[in-house]
């Protein structure tokens, strides 16, 4: 398959793809329409799947299907144990060819965590992303992560150090620390 492009004042932004002998036109308004129909039907199966993960509940913005909130839980047997994080989603129109960016609104310390921005350091967000992947397995990649740090590419120096010099202790109280001053649900 090649992709030609060109200039052409009546055709802006179309792509003309080579498929065998013929010629498929696709425009960005087509791949964007492509991108809210998979996000529309993304929604609906959360909408019917509330129940099924009690970690994740995952919200999109009433006014653009291209925002999107999460919830999680944090991981038992973790520091983040009994934590509610809150993730932004911020979906490309060319999703899902293209990873969502997701972040941190919540403050964490987690090494694969900035502790200011929360940009997250996973491969499936980077250059390890496939369409197959879906909002809700992202929040469960997200989990995992918390679960299992990976202290040699860290975005948070501070917790990767710890945890690579072997101060479990350390890491996990800090974790503990900050998911109780930041992630506790409120009482009252």
């Amino acid at each position: 398959m090649r992709i030609y492009r060109r200039p052409n004042h009546f055709l802006q932004n179309v792509q003309v793809v080579a498929v065998g002998s013929s010629y498929l036109v696709q425009s960005a308004a087509y791949k964007m329409q492509a991108s809210r129909a998979r996000l529309f039907k993304e929604y609906k199966e959360v909408q019917r799947e509330k129940s099924a993960d009690p970690d994740i509940q995952l919200v999109c913005d009433d006014s653009n299907i291209f925002k999107w909130t999460a919830l999680i839980k944090g991981p038992s047997e973790t520091p983040y144990e009994a934590g509610v994080f809150q993730l932004a989603f911020s979906v490309p129109e060319q999703y899902p060819l293209q990873p969502p960016q997701v972040r941190f609104l919540t403050k964490i310390f987690h090494p694969n965590v900035h502790f200011k921005t929360g940009e997250i350091c996973l491969d499936i967000l980077k250059n390890a992303w496939s369409p197959a992947w879906t909002l809700q397995s992202v929040c469960r990649a997200i989990i995992a992560l918390m679960a299992h740090p990976e202290p040699d590419s860290p975005l948070n120096c501070d917790s990767g150090n710890l945890l690579r010099s072997g101060d479990i202790r350390g890491f996990q109280s800090m974790a503990r620390m900050y998911t109780n001053l930041a992630a506790m649900p409120k009482k009252g």
